[in-house]
């Protein structure tokens, strides 16, 4: 990616939390500049100003409150690119239909990861599984393409895990302590989370064996084959409001010592110097000293909020290897991790002019996002 003039992006589902961060991010890009809106009935014809209720932190961009929020559906004038943080519940059929009409969708949602020709993809881990953009068009005859990343607590477990491949993963026990903005607005009511811990979250346990194995599997040409690992989840929702945090313990076929964990988790890297992304950090992974905790407080916001903070790297008796993870999750866990993956399909010319010509060519090459660097 070598213009300097920013392209323009959609955004659907605008209005949600995962939408505003969205905003946020997109906000100042060097690469995307937001030009179109896209949120349910009730939002259309509105201004952004007056469809959504803004949470965040940070004030609304000015140049977003005025734009005109359009109906969630294909538009003459919506950009190639967009990206989605549509609810599950409606986003499947219309993340479909942008796709048919030319628009390569890069959703948050969950309703098409585990589609066989669709990539789930994070960028640090992953990059290869975008061919399985060329067999998806192929396969559903249309000119545009759905990209997943994949759900936040899968994330910030996957992102620790991947610097021990090389030792070989068997087997992962994982608990998740997920904040409320995981829920979305207005998300859990107080009554139940002042003060409490809710042990369960619907369908999260599930996402979270499932996405894992199939990001660290292997491509094999329009499939990807999950890896073997066992994974086992308990997710609990906690009263915090940004920071999840997985305590996994992992079974290695090699058997490291947690210094030699500590060490691979630390040598691992973003991209190379020539394909250096704005979103993408060098260290994407950081390692607590000895066995030193993460902050939730301070470590979720590590790296502008893309970065996953490990700790209290030690032995577990049971399966060898146990630690503490933390990722924020409206950033890293979603926004950030779209923004990242559309990055990624910029630097590799996958929405080039004359991209859609060359579909079928296999002459695009993911990033090599594990070479040596600073």
């Amino acid at each position: 990616m070598t213009s300097t003039t920013p392209v323009r992006v959609g955004l659907l589902g605008a209005t949600g939390m995962v939408g505003q961060q969205c905003v946020l991010m997109i906000e100042g890009h060097p690469w995307f500049r937001l030009a179109w809106l896209g949120a349910s009935e009730r939002s259309a014809g509105r201004s952004y100003a007056e469809a959504a209720r803004w949470v965040q932190d940070r004030p609304m961009p000015e140049g977003v409150a005025g734009m005109p929020v359009e109906a969630a559906a294909p538009a003459a004038d919506c950009p190639e690119l967009v990206f989605s943080a549509m609810d599950a519940s409606v986003a499947g059929g219309i993340e479909r239909a942008f796709a048919r009409a030319g628009h390569f969708v890069v959703s948050n949602s969950r309703n098409h990861r585990l589609d066989p020709d669709v990539p789930l993809v994070i960028p640090e881990v992953n990059p290869d599984h975008l061919e399985l953009v060329v067999h998806q068009r192929r396969e559903r005859g249309w000119p545009g393409a759905i990209v997943t990343n994949p759900n936040c607590s899968t994330i910030t477990l996957t992102m620790a895990l991947a610097p021990l491949r090389a030792f070989g993963i068997r087997r992962v026990l994982v608990t998740t302590l997920q904040a409320v903005s995981g829920a979305g607005y207005p998300g859990v009511a107080a009554v139940d989370m002042l003060g409490n811990v809710v042990p369960f979250i619907g369908g999260e346990e599930e996402k979270l064996a499932v996405e894992t194995c199939k990001l660290l599997g292997e491509r094999r040409g329009g499939r990807v084959e999950p890896a073997e690992v066992t994974v086992s989840a308990h997710c609990n929702r906690v009263p915090t409001v940004d920071g999840h945090l997985v305590c996994a313990s992992v079974e290695l076929e090699e058997a490291p010592s947690p210094a030699q964990a500590r060490e691979a988790m630390a040598a691992f890297r973003g991209p190379p110097q020539e394909m250096l992304l704005p979103s993408a950090l060098r260290r994407p992974v950081r390692v607590a000293e000895g066995t030193a905790r993460p902050q939730p407080r301070r470590d979720a916001m590590a790296g502008g909020g893309m970065a996953v903070t490990v700790g209290r790297v030690r032995e577990c008796p049971l399966l060898g290897l146990k630690f503490a993870a933390l990722g924020h999750n409206t950033i890293r866990g979603a926004a950030g991790a779209a923004v990242l993956n559309a990055e990624v399909l910029m630097a590799g010319e996958w929405l080039a002019p004359d991209a859609r010509a060359r579909c079928g060519k296999r002459n695009r090459k993911a990033p090599a996002w594990q070479g040596d660097g600073v």
